[in-house]
């Protein structure tokens, strides 16, 4: 096991408490499917700790009364100690959740200090403060910190979308209380160190593994401002009308079923080799995988042809092997899901590749990359997210078809276009109803915004927008002379 800090202990306050919890839970290795340790899972009573701490160091504590240049300062060194650590979370993220090393190095510990190295470039540019003057009034327009945070994560991306949660958070001035999946908790208490060896003042980052009943206490406790939550669309929307319900503040990053739309002059080799990560990232445990593949009609052959050769050259097997492509789900739980899609895809489409285990892994809870073609748009496998490396090929005839089909989901979160003409992409992009959208495999980077429609969900993250879901807003209306002060 590569971590060895406490797993007995809970991060509350800045100080490693003895939890009131006694239930531990068990991480469980994907590959081996043997336990690695035990993780205290809190109870209600340490969340009610949490929120306390939380509180105390927002209503009393420095944090909030930093200057922008202070926090930055500090999560500056937070960013430096990351990139230290680099290694070591691409290995502990691996370990955890399983993840191939290739892919760790870049998306798991890369992603987290680009993405924090992104906040602390637009941070000086959001407009915190500001002078209106018209000849209705004079006013000063603040954007404060909401108060206490509940950031929750899933396990498939977990520092990195911690990090996508906490940077926006803790330099706006609040205080966060971090809860990680059960899967994957270490990478958040390793962050808890570094934190603190950044100069975090104490109470500002909280660390509270929980189930699913905790998580909900913590959601909703009264001294928490708002909930920044990632996971499933079925979990999230039932946090939300929770939230609702108390007029609680929400984001939500929830599922996806995203298209990839391959139009008739697009470069099909170009368009498979994009979607090798587009879409089989992670064993297609990433909610922004394009899971759906539209392709025109007339090119739907050449581009099967070209997307299982692209499948049968990605190694599977042990996510350490700097070889290794498609690596175990996460979990027996996962594995099973995945397996019941299959076999209900098996029953509604035509099978191409794979649709089993793979064989020589007797251990490990893999399944085969699977491509399942001539799919109907309303099929279960086109429409439900499957979170495995499965993949459905649907076709289509004109553009507006290719719209149709895309726009047939319940989901909106992220999608694709390929064309030999960027403009026809572009144009077909702006209508497909999704958050975020590539074109010919250009992505639109961490400085640009991302978040759902429909039900992948509320509100939006990264970018420099990625700051609005952790303030309020208040204005205030001043004396001419003193809004011609704060001019000048």
């Amino acid at each position: 096991m590569i971590w060895e800090g406490r797993n007995d202990r809970l991060y509350i306050g800045g100080e490693w408490v003895k939890p009131d919890s006694t239930h531990f839970v068990d991480l469980v290795s994907p590959l081996t499917e043997e336990k690695m340790a035990s993780v205290i899972s809190a109870s209600k009573a340490d969340a009610d700790a949490a929120v306390a701490a939380a509180r105390r160091a927002f209503d009393h504590g420095p944090w909030p009364r930093l200057s922008l240049h202070q926090r930055m300062d500090v999560m500056a060194r937070l960013r430096e100690l990351l990139i230290e650590h680099e290694s070591l979370i691409a290995q502990l993220v691996t370990e955890e959740m399983g993840c191939p090393i290739s892919i760790s190095r870049w998306m798991q510990a890369g992603g987290p200090i680009s993405m924090l190295g992104m906040f602390l470039e637009v941070a000086p540019h959001y407009p915190f403060s500001q002078v209106r003057r018209t000849t209705t009034g004079n006013g000063l327009v603040l954007r404060e910190p909401l108060g206490v945070v509940t950031a929750v994560v899933p396990w498939n991306a977990p520092l990195q979308i911690a990090v996508l949660k906490l940077a926006p958070a803790l330099l706006a001035g609040n205080t966060v209380i971090l809860k990680p999946a059960p899967e994957t908790p270490l990478d958040a208490y390793l962050l808890a160190e570094l934190a603190e060896k950044a100069g975090l003042p104490k109470g500002v980052l909280n660390i509270l593994p929980a189930d699913r009943e905790v998580s909900e206490h913590l959601c909703l406790h009264p001294e928490v401002d708002k909930v920044s939550f990632t996971g499933s669309s079925a979990a999230g929307q039932r946090l939300g009308a929770l939230c609702g319900n108390e007029i609680k503040r929400i984001t939500l990053e929830l599922g996806g079923k995203s298209p990839a739309i391959v139009l008739d002059d697009a470069d099909i080799g170009k368009a498979v080799e994009s979607l090798r990560m587009g879409s089989l990232r992670n064993s297609g445990q990433v909610c922004s995988n394009k899971t759906r593949v539209l392709v025109s009609t007339r090119r739907k052959d050449e581009l099967i042809d070209a997307f299982v050769e692209m499948v049968r050259s990605m190694p599977v097997g042990d996510p350490f092997d700097p070889l290794t492509r498609i690596e175990p789900l996460v979990s027996a739980r996962q594995r099973d899901r995945v397996e019941g899609y299959i076999a209900k895809g098996k029953q509604e489409a035509r099978l191409v590749l794979g649709g089993g285990r793979p064989k020589g892994l007797t251990r490990g809870w893999f399944v085969e990359p699977t491509i399942f073609a001539d799919v109907d748009q309303d099929a279960v496998i086109a429409q439900e997210e499957i979170f495995g490396p499965v993949i459905s090929i649907l076709s289509f005839d004109t553009d507006d078809e290719a719209v149709a089909i895309a726009n047939n989901s319940a989901y909106g979160l992220h999608g694709a276009v390929f064309s030999a003409d960027a403009e026809r992409a572009v144009n077909v992009a702006r209508r497909v109803r999704t958050g975020a959208i590539d074109i010919n495999g250009a992505s639109a980077g961490y400085h640009s915004p991302l978040g759902g429609r429909k039900k992948s969900g509320i509100g939006r993250e990264a970018g420099i927008e990625g700051f609005d879901g952790y303030v309020e807003i208040k204005s205030i209306g001043v004396p001419v002379s003193y809004a011609e002060q704060l001019s000048n």
